[in-house]
């Protein structure tokens, strides 16, 4: 009993510190000016369609949440953040639309099983330490035959490398935590979700991001901006080394990636079903 009470002490602890680090820097900008191609991709390929009921995991500030409702579903946004969520219920009064935003974690979905006919999940449910754990619940929460929907960054794409970039400059992840980028393998995904899905549909994509004219740009804003590069320079703030050492890795990653003015950022799309009873 002592272990399992010092384990639940320490995940409530870690998933402190993960709402703690989204509500860093302004993800509503990063959605909406970065990648807000990403959200009505995923409504479009996961069959979202009017009158349908829809969860979107993880949903940050609305990205595939608000195209849903606009879409005429009956939507509910659940992130552990709330600070992304009053940010996402601002976007979707400016939008005209309205939907149900909940608090709550994607390991422990606060909803009744088969409770949905869409569950989605637009660069969000990667983030989720246990990935074993938050993939049990997206298919728990789906009715059987109902669609299952994910856009994932790559290991091998660029958001894959900037996250390789950082590591050496962030604290050590706790035991047990996953990479977030594994959700972007196929492999990995395939095996999450095994047998309990249909009609699993694989592809990798690429957006285009011309938000950013030169690799400073980047890291100007993603410094400012993105929770998890803010938090990162957090860690190395009393070392100005480390800061200029994490600054160079990130703008020659940039730089790198930088063609005619614009990015090509490389994501995993998943559709499957899942199976009937």
């Amino acid at each position: 009993m002592a272990e399992s009470g010092e384990a639940t002490q320490a995940d409530r602890a870690l998933k402190a510190k993960h709402r703690a680090m989204w509500a860093l820097g302004d993800y509503s900008v990063v959605a909406t000016e970065v990648v807000p191609e990403l959200g009505p991709v995923l409504v479009r390929e996961s069959g979202v369609r009017p009158g349908s009921r829809v969860l979107d995991v993880a949903a940050g500030t609305g990205n595939a949440a608000i195209p849903a409702a606009l879409a005429g579903a009956d939507v509910v946004a659940v992130d552990l953040t709330p600070e992304l969520l009053e940010a996402g219920r601002r976007l979707a009064a400016e939008r005209g639309t309205e939907l149900e935003w909940r608090e709550g974690d994607a390991e422990a979905l606060p909803f009744a099983d088969a409770d949905f006919d869409t569950v989605m999940s637009c660069v969000g449910v990667m983030f989720a330490p246990h990935h074993q754990q938050a993939a049990d619940e997206l298919v728990r929460v789906c009715r059987p035959g109902g669609r299952i929907g994910l856009i994932n960054w790559t290991p091998e794409g660029f958001i894959g490398q900037m996250f390789t970039a950082m590591r050496p400059y962030a604290p050590p992840p706790p035991p047990g935590a996953q990479p977030a980028p594994l959700w972007g393998d196929e492999s990995h995904v395939r095996a999450l979700f095994g047998d309990r899905v249909t009609g699993m549909h694989v592809r990798r994509r690429m957006l285009r991001v011309d938000r950013f004219s030169r690799a400073e740009d980047f890291l100007e804003f993603f410094k400012s901006s993105y929770g998890p590069t803010v938090a990162v320079y957090r860690a190395v703030a009393d070392d100005p080394e480390k800061v200029t050492a994490l600054d160079t890795a990130l703008r020659d990653l940039a730089a790198r990636h930088l063609a005619d003015g614009a990015m090509e950022w490389e994501y995993l799309l998943v559709t499957a079903d899942r199976t009937p009873e």
